[in-house]
C-alpha cells in the first residue's frame, strides 16, 4: 500500500515513515501542502496522511484540492485542533478519518487498516497504457506493439512517473525527490544515466524520441 505523508514537523516525519515502513508500507514524505499536491498528482496513493497546520497550503486546502481531483483516495487528517468545530471542518473538507496529536502509532495503524478496507480498488491497475504503449508496473516489463523489453525497478518507477504524466514538464529535482527521496547522496548525473537508460530501452522497441529533454528545467515524456 502506498502512503503520501504530508507532515511540516520533520522530526515526526521521519519517525513516522521508519515506522510504517517496518509495517511494509511504501511512504514518500513531503513537507508543506504544495508539495503534497505535487507529489498526489505526479503518482498514485492508497492513502494520504495530512497534516492540518502545514506552509504554503494548509491541510483543508489540499484536501478540498484532492477531493475534487481525486475521488478514490483516502485522507486521514492529523491534528492538535481537536473541539467538535475542528474535527467537522476536516470531515466537511473531504477528510476520511481524523486523528488528534498526539496519538499512540498503534492507533494510527488502525486507522490506516480501518482505510485500507474502504478503499474502492475498481479503478486502479498496475497496467498502465497509452497509445501503443504499456507498461506493467508490477513486472517492469515495457510494452510497444509488438516488443517488449524489460526495465530494472529505477527504469520503471521513472517511466510510471512519464506515463502518468504524458506531455507534462516534470524538474529534475522533482524527478530526484521522488524516486531517490529528499535525504539522497545519489547526484544528479545518476539521473541523466537512468534517462539515458531508459531512452535506449525505448529505442530497441522502437518508441524513439518519447523523452524530451527541457534544458534547464527536466524532462517531458511525449508520443506522437
Amino acid at each position: 500500500m502506498r502512503i503520501l505523508l504530508a507532515e511540516d514537523d520533520k522530526r515526526l516525519s521521519k519517525m513516522l515513515e521508519f515506522l510504517l515502513k517496518k509495517e511494509n508500507y511504501i511512504v514518500d514524505c513531503v513537507y508543506d501542502g504544495q508539495e503534497a499536491l505535487d507529489y498526489a498528482n505526479l503518482s498514485d496513493y492508497d492513502i494520504v496522511i495530512l497534516d492540518w497546520m502545514m506552509p504554503i497550503k494548509d491541510g483543508i486546502e489540499v484536501c478540498r484540492t484532492l477531493r475534487q481531483t481525486n475521488k478514490q483516495i483516502a485522507i486521514l487528517m492529523l491534528t492538535a485542533r481537536d473541539t467538535l468545530d475542528d474535527r467537522i471542518e476536516g470531515l466537511d473538507s473531504g477528510a476520511d478519518d481524523y486523528l488528534a496529536k498526539p496519538f499512540e502509532f498503534p492507533e494510527l495503524l488502525a486507522r490506516l487498516r480501518a482505510l485500507s478496507r474502504r478503499i474502492d480498488k475498481t479503478f486502479y491497475s498496475d497496467i498502465i497504457k497509452y497509445k501503443d504503449l504499456e507498461l506493467n508496473c508490477s513486472s517492469a516489463n515495457l510494452r510497444y506493439k509488438d516488443k517488449k523489453t524489460i526495465l530494472s525497478p529505477r527504469e520503471c518507477q521513472i517511466m510510471e512517473l512519464f506515463v502518468r504524466n504524458i506531455d507534462c514538464v516534470l524538474p529534475r529535482e522533482q524527478i530526484m525527490d521522488k524516486i531517490w527521496g529528499y535525504d539522497t547522496e545519489v547526484s544528479s548525473n545518476t539521473l541523466d544515466v537512468t534517462i539515458k537508460a531508459i531512452r535506449q530501452k525505448l529505442s530497441k522497441i522502437e518508441a524513439n524520441d518519447c523523452i524530451h529533454t527541457i534544458r534547464g528545467i527536466g524532462y517531458k515524456f511525449k508520443m506522437d
